[in-house]
């Protein structure tokens, strides 16, 4: 077998994973940084939103705290957000440092721009919309340059090396070993599961499937936000993401009559559930989405996608419905990444501290990566190297089959745990093969409640005893409410 050592290996190069191997390298650690596509290509390059961080003066930690927790409804891990809000800024101001482009107004300070839950201005851009684009050619040509880094495309992860309670390295599809002292998951979300969705076809969990045969916990995965306004066209754009940002700036929705009927920014959890409820009224696809008072220069690549579908948002509405966006769940971890199982970390999308709560808050998950993965670099830099011995033993097993989900699961995933869900699919859903499908239905079953983005039909109000609960998944595939501190 093939075998090769470092002291970090990374799993997925997005935004956490391109910025927690530079922080690791930064601090004298050799890393290995495996891309199971070309660097820049990742999910996290089709991100419209932003950084949200307390940075102007009528702005304080404080407020975006509270804004974190009443959008989560009762389930934000305190301590989680708390982190989060304290360091957002400081992570914005390491990414000028190193070299990101933010949006300044005509004074050349941060362009802050207002979305959905927040009290205030405090999400930055890269090039408007267009900001994970930004950010991960920038990230992906200091990886490359960095003479500590070590990039492996278009490999794979397998399965993770672990052996008394503790992760290894990582099993490649290639049937090599990569041995480390810290192997860091940043492998992106599970929104794909779900027949509609504004997520890339990859991002099914894979990561969260990795940790889970490993041995380590899972958490909150019946905690699915589903984006209000993704659009409905049979036009080759079905899906697109219209960025929460628009309506920020202005844009409005309108039911059949060209009446507003919501809110449009407040949390993500009522505007999704409003548009369903109006489209159930209907009949119909979708709901119109208003851009037209819409300055376009502000968004040309979102206007650009529309315009390709044979939409134009400068003169008609834009069809929208809801489609599965994020995944508020995954691997549990302490605050700084470090997952059940010992040496795994996981950061980004794939990870779960806790801070989303059941509703995440607008663009709080991209300042995540940077702040937990900066966090996760720190301690993953610690780990002791594992002994010859246990990486002989490793790289002598045998590698699991590949496994995928079958649209029918997809479909059934969307029918039975979507916007809402009720007891008796949850219980027909359990019984399906994949095993992240199940672990879903298992754990949104044990939610007998509704509560953010989880509403349950048969149990319509929220439940007390749950306030700060999570539903935890064990090694063994089985749910439990704990309390996270």
């Amino acid at each position: 077998m093939d075998r090769s050592e470092t002291q970090v290996a990374v799993i997925g190069a997005g935004a956490a994973g391109l910025y927690t191997a530079l922080r690791a390298a930064g601090e004298g650690a050799e890393v290995t940084l495996i891309s199971a596509t070309p660097l820049a290509e990742s999910s996290t390059y089709w991100a419209q939103g932003g950084l949200a961080a307390a940075l102007s003066p009528q702005d304080s930690v404080g407020k975006h705290l509270q804004d974190t927790i009443a959008a989560g409804r009762g389930a934000v891990r305190r301590s989680a957000a708390e982190v989060l809000c304290a360091e957002a800024p400081g992570a914005v101001e390491d990414l000028i440092r190193l070299g990101v482009s933010f949006d300044a107004d005509r004074h050349g300070r941060l362009a802050l721009g207002l979305e959905g839950g927040h009290s205030t201005r405090r999400i930055v851009h890269a090039g408007g919309a267009a900001t994970g684009r930004r950010l991960i050619r920038q990230l992906s040509a200091l990886v490359a340059e960095h003479p500590e880094v070590r990039v492996l495309e278009d490999r794979r992860a397998v399965a993770l090396a672990e052996s008394d309670g503790r992760c290894h390295g990582v099993l490649l599809d290639d049937g090599g070993l990569l041995a480390a002292a810290a192997t860091v998951l940043a492998t992106g979300g599970a929104a794909a599961l779900w027949s509609r969705t504004t997520n890339p076809a990859g991002a099914v969990g894979g990561g969260l499937l990795l940790a889970h045969l490993a041995g380590a916990e899972l958490a909150d995965l019946e905690l699915v936000q589903f984006h209000p306004t993704a659009v409905a066209s049979s036009d080759g754009g079905d899906g697109f993401l219209v960025t929460e940002a628009v309506r920020g700036e202005g844009a409005t929705l309108l039911d059949a009559q060209g009446h507003r009927f919501v809110d449009e920014l407040a949390p993500r959890d009522e505007v999704a559930r409003a548009v369903q409820r109006q489209m159930a009224l209907t009949g119909a696809r979708s709901v119109g989405l208003d851009m037209r008072a819409v300055d376009p220069a502000l968004f040309p690549n979102v206007v650009s996608a529309l315009r390709r579908a044979g939409i134009d948002p400068e003169r008609q509405l834009v069809p929208v419905a809801p489609a599965a966006h994020y995944v508020m769940g995954g691997i549990a971890t302490d605050l700084s990444g470090r997952a059940t199982l010992g040496s795994l970390y996981a950061v980004g999308e794939c990870s779960c501290t806790g801070l989303h709560g059941a509703n995440r808050l607008a663009s709080n998950s991209l300042t995540e990566c940077f702040v937990f993965g900066a966090r996760a670099a720190h301690s993953a830099v610690a780990e002791p190297r594992p002994s010859i011995e246990v990486v002989r033993e490793l790289a002598a097993r045998p590698r699991p089959p590949a496994g995928g989900i079958s649209q029918e699961s997809r479909v059934a995933l969307w029918d039975y745990a979507g916007i809402e869900r009720d007891g008796e699919g949850l219980r027909l859903l359990s019984a399906e093969r994949h095993p992240l499908v199940r672990l879903i239905a298992l754990s949104a079953l044990k939610r007998a409640e509704s509560r953010g983005a989880h509403q349950r039909r048969d149990h319509p109000e929220p439940d007390p005893e749950l306030d700060g609960r999570h539903v935890t998944v064990t090694a063994e595939g089985e749910p439990v409410l704990r309390a996270w501190t």
